[in-house]
């Protein structure tokens, strides 16, 4: 599934350490949807996603997720969990205020 917005907030990484002794670390995003009626999405991105991904905030980005509940004493809880990451594209600025070279003109008479 994928989720499109811009990012509006960027929560503190956590981290810890598993019963296994593996650390783990993990990141929450604020992702506002561009819709009619906005809705905010929170989302994750768990390890070395985090610096692969480099997300910050006041960027329009695609995200693919994936979502799942588990239950725990009796309470539902849902995790927003994103593994792909896809900035918005846009035609790069000329560098060095370089004008871009004219487009040919077509010499056709009809």
């Amino acid at each position: 599934m994928e989720i499109k917005g811009k990012i509006i907030q960027m929560l503190p990484e956590q981290g810890g350490q598993s019963k296994s002794g593996s650390t783990w670390r993990k990141r929450d995003y604020i992702l506002e949807t561009a819709a009619e009626y906005p809705k905010k999405v929170c989302f994750s991105i768990w390890g070395d996603n985090i610096d692969k991904f480099k997300i910050a905030e006041g960027e329009t980005l695609t995200a693919s997720i994936d979502i799942e509940s588990r239950e725990f004493n009796g309470k539902w809880y849902t995790d927003v969990k994103a593994w792909k990451v896809e900035r918005s594209s846009s035609t790069p600025a000329p560098m060095n205020n370089e004008v871009p070279p004219p487009e040919p003109e077509d010499d056709l008479p009809f």
